[in-house]
């Protein structure tokens, strides 16, 4: 037996193992059954390019409790070690024997799905175990060692009579850890963590048949070889929503669309991304891509990794170029997250540019679906916007999907104004705006409809990347007015006679709310319209979208209307005419509550008042 101190450049690296490492101590098993795995493929690298003729056959890792004793034992079937390679890469922490194997077959290795890079990986048990025991015996057919740690820095190692190729760890459970005896406790970290190994973990037994056919099998607990590590050529349709399924086992919607990631330059990452159906509350969506670095789960917090735009889709992202031991600090300085973000973000776009072009009328079905996330990724990555103008839709309230550049044909022989701007009409709620969307189409306009809550963030960057094009909502002004031609109407009533008219309904409306303007108009036309400005609604609402008072506090500035009246009508020239004060005032709120119930403003008691009085009229 030898005893000896441990090679550490830290007094005693075990208390800071334990506080700083991690920052979640149920990390220790993931990191534990990493190294098995890696030490099972290692061998089976050693296999098959003959470097050694051990049988490799079916090796498992098993995990078992042993409550009694509160004991966590991790057993693996892999190389082993001998006990010069104990001395070396555990008692000298933080050189790490993936490392040095990598490096010695990084031509022949590149493919064998070695995880390593864990230096102080196997130090984590120190977490939970006040004493970690190792019996390990080497495929190079040595004596077996016996190495014992009771948290200092002082070991034992000592022969032992081990006789099965492999690594057995021991976890002396410490009173403040008990929670890692617990088999729910255990079985839910193994399902987090190791859900796709690429070796098979074992976890207990069950019986399977019926009667006296019943046998006991072990339990297995991972998949490992889940549906990202194959080619998409050896998928269906079905095994991508039967892997979705596996992924969301409470999820019971179809994704919309999947999309398979894989490339090996300049760095690795595959995957396969999903679009869901995203629910109303966006926030809801977030945090559901799974990271993984080869098939070990690192997190579902993929900021800085995948395009913040695309955080709302559903998937798996799997590189060895990402470390287990991520932060957000590291993300933002590594300039590898860097381009797997860009390539990320451009596969998605092909792919979506892809099935635009092979199905559009499927494409325009799940337009509603997705558009708040391509409207997003529009605003937010520049090079996705580039990709986006040749497949982004712009849908008209009944149902016809256009392209913007087929949306500027459409639209620009009758929709351009007198200065030569073409003027794109929109609505935002079909239902709210129904008068104002009917008579633009009167006039041949075409309205198209864009609800989504980012909306004027991106048409204000529509505007600025398309000359002399402009947006403005369909209820913004008369519609004479929203897309000004040559021809202006003259007005009926005199100077004098719009003066008094404007000074008596200005009387009568808040002024603080309202903003009285005259127009001549036709005479069929309303007599009161209520519009809002299409620039000051537009900055309110992306003040809104951006959180807090934003724009100069414009977002909590109150509702503003501009009330237009219009001097022909025959309620402009009564109210003049009319000396009655009562009357008078009853004419314009009468009117004025029309152009409320048009602009869907008239609610609560109003609402109540004017369907009362209107039902009396009538009888």
């Amino acid at each position: 037996m030898t005893s000896g101190k441990i090679n550490v450049t830290v007094e005693n690296i075990f208390p800071l193992i334990k506080k700083f490492l991690y920052s979640d101590h149920e990390i220790f098993l993931r990191e534990l059954i990493s190294n098995a795995t890696d030490a099972t493929l290692k061998l089976k690298h050693l296999t098959t390019i003959g470097e050694t003729d051990v049988e490799y056959g079916n090796p498992i890792i098993e995990v078992k409790i042993d409550k009694e004793n509160k004991k966590l034992h991790i057993i693996d079937q892999g190389l082993g070690m001998t006990k010069e390679e104990v001395e070396k890469y555990i008692n000298q922490v933080a050189f790490s024997g993936a490392e040095e194997f990598l490096e010695k077959y990084k031509d022949s290795a590149k493919d064998s799905g070695i995880i390593g890079h864990f230096g102080l990986g196997f130090y984590s048990a120190f977490m939970v175990a006040d004493k970690v025991e190792i019996f390990t015996k080497s495929y190079k057919g040595e004596a077996a060692a016996h190495w014992t740690c009771d948290g200092s820095p002082e070991y034992t190692l000592e022969a032992c009579d081990k006789a099965d190729r492999g690594t057995e760890i021991v976890l002396h459970i410490a009173e403040d850890s008990l929670e890692f005896l617990e088999e729910s406790k255990i079985r839910e970290l193994l399902v987090k963590y190791n859900k796709f190994m690429p070796v098979a973990i074992k976890f207990g037994t069950h019986e399977e048949g019926e009667g006296d056919d019943k046998v006991e099998v072990d339990t297995i607990i991972n998949n490992p070889t889940p549906a990202w590590t194959k080619q998409p050529s050896e998928l269906s349709d079905e095994d991508y929503k039967n892997f979705y399924r596996e992924l969301y086992p409470t999820q019971f919607e179809e994704p919309l669309f999947h999309i398979h990631l894989n490339v090996d330059y300049p760095f690795n990452l595959t995957g396969i991304l999903y679009f869901p159906k995203l629910s109303a509350d966006l926030s809801m969506q977030k945090d559901k891509i799974q990271l993984y670095q080869n098939q070990v789960f690192v997190t579902d917090n993929v900021e800085g990794i995948v395009p913040d735009f695309l955080t709302m889709l559903k998937g798996v992202i799997d590189s060895p170029d990402i470390p287990l031991n991520v932060s957000r600090s590291y993300l933002q300085a590594d300039g590898n997250v860097k381009k797997i973000s860009n390539y990320i973000t451009r596969k998605v776009a092909d792919k979506l540019k892809s099935l635009f072009n092979e199905n559009r009328e499927d494409f325009e079905s799940k337009w509603n679906d997705i558009k708040v996330v391509l409207e997003y990724g529009m605003l937010s990555e520049e090079k996705f916007y580039e990709k986006a103008t040749s497949f982004a839709l712009y849908p008209t309230v009944d149902g016809k999907y256009y392209t913007l550049e087929e949306l500027k044909e459409a639209t620009k022989d009758v929709q351009t104004d007198k200065d030569g701007n073409l003027v794109i009409l929109y609505a935002s709620n079909k239902d709210a705006q129904h008068s104002y969307i009917t008579a633009a189409q009167n006039k041949g306009y075409q309205v198209v409809l864009l609800d989504s809550p980012i909306v004027s963030h991106l048409i204000q960057k529509l505007e600025s990347e398309n000359e002399k094009m402009t947006f403005t909502r369909v209820d913004a002004d008369h519609i004479n007015n929203l897309i000004k031609k040559e021809e202006d109407t003259i007005s009926r009533l005199s100077e004098d006679e719009q003066k008094s008219l404007q000074e008596i309904v200005e009387n009568l409306v808040p002024k603080d709310k309202y903003t009285v303007k005259l127009e001549a108009m036709d005479s069929a036309d309303e007599p009161f319209i209520l519009t809002q400005p299409e620039f000051m609604r537009r900055m309110k609402e992306m003040s809104q979208s951006s959180g807090g008072g934003g724009m100069f506090g414009m977002g909590n500035l109150p509702e503003m209307y501009n009330l237009t009246i219009n001097t022909n009508s025959d309620l402009a020239s009564n109210i003049i005419n009319n000396k009655d004060e009562a009357t008078r005032s009853e004419s314009i709120k009468q009117a004025m509550d029309l152009a409320k119930l048009s602009q869907g403003l008239l609610k609560g008691e109003e609402l109540t008042a004017f369907v009362k009085r209107n039902f009396n009229n009538l009888k």
